[in-house]
């Protein structure tokens, strides 16, 4: 330790420690049970002057490197505390820093450069690169074409620390409209790209809100420019199976499975409907996730991660007639025993048509799987637990189906009403005849 305090000689002429607060060991011990403060604290360190916790009221803990660039006195800030900043990785961090500074770097001009060169493109990739390790591969092959088709063309050029709110929201006016993709070439064929609308419009929005969230936690940029913008109206597509399509649509099942012998699409789509599962989820079915003496499906990768499904006599009896293949570990297998069924939408085409419901989705199924339930006065948590919801606002939507204990309570308060009223008349015409004796 040299004259001024500093255990490094080779950093003492930049670092400046701060000697109006005794130092302490940082560990991660003593950072955990740092309570909150009424007002900012700063902890200093007693290995390496100049690094530091500071901890905000209502907890935020920060690791930061106090030091002079010249004349002026700067700070750093390294990360927050938790995954990845520990005490060790922060400190370690600042050594390196140090060495920076000692050569005549600056880190926190080098943090603003970096700012002002990028893009909003850039942070995109950034964004998918490190970003995204707890979205599922679906999910973010979806978000990389809602940011290719339309994010990027409308505001990937700007700079991240230029683009404000109303650049998202004539973003999502173009989305609306449809203008963010350019027309498709004729000999294309007709595909399926989300070429625009409100539904993708406030998709997009969410995305943007989202990558904007992870700038400002990479300290990129401090506010999130999409937070707090409303986002367009989405029709919520409710489509029920009434009880004379229930039968129609059995009838075109038998019919198209004695004609075609697709055995196992026609139980996939049978499936689907006697248990409300997403088609993925059916799709991909193994049978090492059917346990039949329990009556359980235990799904390893559902869009809600793991899932349990309980199984009714119908989906059981459907597990049982299915022809299983010789070493195929899908329940519903695909064109080789390699794959899941990848055709069912395909064959719901025919089957839908035949049926007399062109308009109903498969998805639709298991919406008509949740009325049936909220019809039958089962409660919207258990319909919740059923179709695997990880959120009540999800399964509210089936609110308005569960009417059986208001209907009975309007007709009942109906039939009061008209009893009174019957009464009544009763008594007046018994009044009159009274009145009209001599």
């Amino acid at each position: 330790m040299d004259a001024t305090g500093c255990e490094f000689p080779q950093f003492g002429c930049h670092v400046v420690a701060n000697f109006a607060m005794p130092r302490l060991r940082l560990t991660k011990r003593f950072v955990d049970s740092i309570a909150d403060p009424q007002r900012r604290v700063a902890y200093w360190d007693d290995r390496l002057s100049g690094f530091g916790l500071r901890v905000e009221p209502g907890g935020a803990k920060t690791y930061v490197l106090k030091y002079r660039a010249g004349a002026r006195q700067r700070f750093f800030k390294i990360g927050k505390h938790g995954s990845p900043w520990t005490p060790d990785q922060a400190r370690a961090k600042a050594l390196e820093l140090l060495d920076s500074i000692a050569k005549g770097g600056d880190p926190s001009d080098a943090r603003m450069q970096a700012r002002s060169a990028l893009t909003f493109a850039d942070l995109v990739e950034l964004y998918f690169a490190e970003g995204v390790a707890r979205k599922k591969p679906r999910s973010i092959a979806s978000d990389r074409t809602r940011a290719r088709l339309h994010l990027i063309p409308t505001i990937g050029r700007l700079r991240i620390e230029d683009v404000k709110r109303g650049d998202i929201e004539r973003m999502m006016a173009l989305v609306i409209k449809g203008a963010t993709v350019p027309p498709r070439p004729k000999k294309r064929g007709p595909g399926t790209l989300p070429r625009g609308g409100r539904g993708v419009a406030a998709q997009c929005v969410a995305l943007a809100s989202t990558i904007f969230t992870f700038a400002v936690r990479r300290e990129l940029r401090p506010d999130n420019p999409a937070r707090g913008i409303a986002k367009p109206p989405v029709r919520k597509l409710e489509r029920y199976l009434s009880s004379q399509e229930f039968v129609a649509l059995g009838k075109a099942l038998d019919v198209d499975v004695a004609r075609t012998n697709a055995v196992h699409a026609v139980a996939a789509v049978r499936f689907l409907l006697f248990t409300g599962c997403r088609l993925g989820e059916v799709s991909n079915l193994r049978w090492l996730e059917v346990d039949l003496e329990r009556r359980l499906l235990h799904l390893r990768d559902s869009k809600s991660r793991e899932k349990t499904v309980h199984l009714n006599e119908a989906a059981i009896e459907i597990l049982r007639s299915v022809p299983r293949l010789h070493a195929c570990p899908f329940v519903f297998p695909g064109r080789s025993a390699a794959h899941g069924m990848s055709a069912i939408n395909h064959v719901w085409a025919r089957i839908r048509v035949a049926a007399g419901i062109p308009d109903v989705r498969l998805h639709d199924l298991r919406h008509t799987f949740a009325s049936v339930g909220a019809g039958a006065s089962i409660g919207l948590p258990i319909i919740g637990r059923l179709l695997g919801h990880t959120q009540s606002s999800t399964t509210a939507r089936y609110a308005h189906l569960a009417d059986d204990p208001v209907r009975r309570a309007v007709e009942a308060i109906g039939e009061a009403i008209t009893g009174a009223m019957s009464r009544a008349e009763f008594d007046s015409e018994a009044r009159e005849r009274t009145n009209a004796l001599p």
